[in-house]
């Protein structure tokens, strides 16, 4: 490892990666993970999140541009690179015949982790496998073997975690388990680096985001800020009397009746106050039993920038 920890864990510059035959996976990706960040690579499938990740593991060759992790070329400086990341593949790719605790003892070797300072029952009890240690690995169930891979990628302590759709296939409070974790070494610095499919998962969870589509970086930037582009919101009149027609002070608004008493109202906050909107209301004579107000999502924004990017 280097002495001073560099500002951005991870940062490509123009990656590219062709494929025998010619399909283009990347085509000059630049991206910078900061230190210390919960970092989201979202995509649809095939967009190159997959190639992405496994030229930063050395798994998968790229065509060109540079990469770093903790400040080490993956090519120059091969060796530390690696060891400065943690991978957790979207496959379950575990020896059926060896124990956790064998596992990770194997991996620690693979990586140069002298025993005295091997953490392989501290990783297991952290991940709640310590009354497996022992077990065949053939006997955990899926949510109990993604754990496990969670485990083998911290034998080495990295500073970078990458987690590639880790909860795929696990139950809801496995994956609650799983993330109370993985924020708890978020919490101790290490940098996370998340792809999923479960959008408001990121939403929650990232603090920064960047989408990927047909192999371009299409959006980056904090999650609330990403969010903020979509300059949209629907207010919701729960009225206290049934209406056949909407008001004429609510016409300018694009208001539309769900039901009778329900009047929806979809405007873009940079352009009209809700109080505006609320003043028209009242104007026309109507008593608000109750309302709600709905803000775009990541998923809102997901849709309209992979739409527009040509996806499928």
């Amino acid at each position: 490892m280097i002495d001073d920890p560099p500002a951005n864990a991870i940062e490509t510059d123009n990656l590219r990666k062709t494929y025998a035959g010619g399909v283009v996976a990347l085509k000059g990706v630049s991206l910078a993970v900061p230190r210390g960040s919960f970092f989201g690579l979202l995509g649809p499938n095939g967009a190159g999140k997959s190639t992405l990740i496994n030229i930063l593991a050395g798994l998968a060759v790229k065509s060109g541009g540079t990469a770093r992790i903790w400040g080490h070329d993956i090519d120059r400086q091969e060796r530390r690179a690696r060891a400065a990341i943690g991978v957790v593949p979207q496959e379950i790719n575990i020896d059926p015949f060896f124990s956790p605790f064998e596992l990770l003892e194997l991996q620690a070797g693979f990586y140069g982790v002298p025993r005295r300072r091997r953490r392989t029952g501290a990783i297991l009890e952290a991940m709640g496998l310590a009354d497996k240690a022992g077990a065949y690995t053939r006997t955990l169930s899926g949510g109990m073997k993604r754990r496990l891979l969670v485990a083998k990628a911290l034998v080495h302590d990295p500073p970078v975690l990458i987690l590639d759709e880790p909860t795929a296939g696990v139950d809801i409070d496995l994956r609650q388990q799983l993330w109370d974790y993985v924020r708890h070494l978020n919490d101790q610095g290490i940098t996370i680096v998340l792809t999923t499919h479960y959008l408001e998962e990121a939403e929650a969870l990232c603090d920064r985001i960047a989408i990927i589509d047909h192999g371009d970086i299409i959006a980056e930037d904090t999650t609330h800020g990403l969010v903020g582009r979509l300059d949209n919101k629907t207010l919701t009149l729960v009225l206290d009397r049934d209406l056949d027609a909407v008001p004429g002070t609510l016409t300018p608004y694009n208001a539309e009746l769900r039901d009778p008493r329900h009047l929806v109202v979809r405007y873009r906050p940079s352009e009209t106050a809700i109080g505006t909107i609320l003043e028209a209301a009242n104007g026309a004579g109507l008593t608000i039993a109750d309302l709600t107000t709905e803000e775009a999502d990541l998923e809102d924004i997901f849709l309209q920038l992979t739409r527009a990017s040509g996806a499928p």
